[in-house]
């Protein structure tokens, strides 16, 4: 028999990217999702509510993997009606899918659920490993992304699953050249407003696609990792450099910068947050680069050539 992955809410970037990797290693996929269709490759869409138990728990009995991907998108004004959704896409899937690896007779080997590297400090000085200072801070206007988190991961670790290991996947930007927030920046970048955002110290913790679903990949097979594991490459750099190196893989030699006042106004325009663009990500893999793994793209001049081609 083909081994079984559960990708929950694996419908968008980051699931199409893994479901394609574990199609090529001869796996059987299923995405749960809210919006099954028929799919080009042979993964195959079943539906949830990503809330309540239903007919696709029964294909997480025998499943070898769980990675949970749910959540509605943070990319929005934090008004109440959609801090509850946030927290609740995160929460209950993250809370039934547990559930429905308790009630297993073949539980899962391992369940990987998404967290974010949000729940650390805002720092310009100190790299966040997994064990690094968690917590709000006030000139980043974060607290309720690390409610959200902190939630998120309370969910993951009080569900009853003891047959299973579980890890949280601390995700830092995935840069892939479809699809998240690289094309939005390669766009800023051509249309000359690819300076830096507000001070442009604030850091910028990121992964290439390819490493994020390796990783992935490393994290099931090595037994001895479990808990939180940040995702992401181990050379961050500050905003004003990381947008200097993808205006010149642009070819664009300058680009207008946005001080934070710009930002509040374009962010109410835009219906998002200006903390998603000043809050310094100071984010390194420790746990990844202790168990041996090896980044194809550990620097971002590398990365973006190979985004670029």
């Amino acid at each position: 028999m083909k081994t079984r992955i559960i990708l929950a809410g694996g419908a968008g970037f980051l699931g199409q990217a893994l479901a394609k990797m574990f199609l090529q290693r001869g796996c059987e996929v299923i995405v749960l999702t809210r919006s099954p269709s028929a799919r080009k490759d042979k993964a195959k869409e079943i539906y949830w509510d990503a809330k309540s138990l239903g007919d696709w728990a029964k294909l997480v009995d025998g499943a070898e993997v769980v990675i949970n991907l749910a959540g509605k998108s943070v990319d929005c004004r934090y008004t109440k009606a959609n801090r509850q959704a946030i927290i609740a896409s995160r929460v209950d899937s993250t809370r039934v899918l547990g559930e429905a690896i308790a009630q297993s007779q073949q539980p899962p080997r391992v369940w990987l659920n998404s967290s974010s590297a949000t729940l650390y400090k805002h720092t310009f000085t100190t790299p966040m490993t997994e064990s690094g200072e968690i917590g709000a801070t006030p000139e980043a206007h974060d607290a309720f992304s690390i409610e959200v988190i902190e939630r998120w991961e309370r969910a993951l670790n009080e569900a009853p699953t003891p047959n299973t290991r579980k890890v949280a996947l601390r995700i830092t930007l995935v840069f892939g050249k479809e699809g998240g927030v690289f094309p939005v920046l390669q766009r800023l970048a051509r249309f000359r407003l690819g300076g830096a955002l507000g001070s442009g110290k604030q850091f910028v913790s990121w992964i290439h696609l390819e490493d994020f679903c390796r990783a992935v990949e490393w994290i099931i097979a090595k037994y001895d990792l479990s808990g939180p594991i940040n995702l992401a490459a181990p050379n961050p750099l500050p905003n004003r450099e990381t947008m200097r190196l993808i205006r010149e893989s642009c070819g664009v030699p300058s680009g207008l910068p946005a001080t934070e006042w710009m930002l509040e106004i374009g962010a109410f325009f835009l219906r998002t947050e200006t903390e998603l663009l000043l809050k310094s990500r100071y984010v390194v893999p420790r746990k990844l680069v202790a168990s041996g793994f090896e980044f194809q793209f550990a620097e971002l001049p590398e990365a973006l050539k190979n985004l670029n081609l």
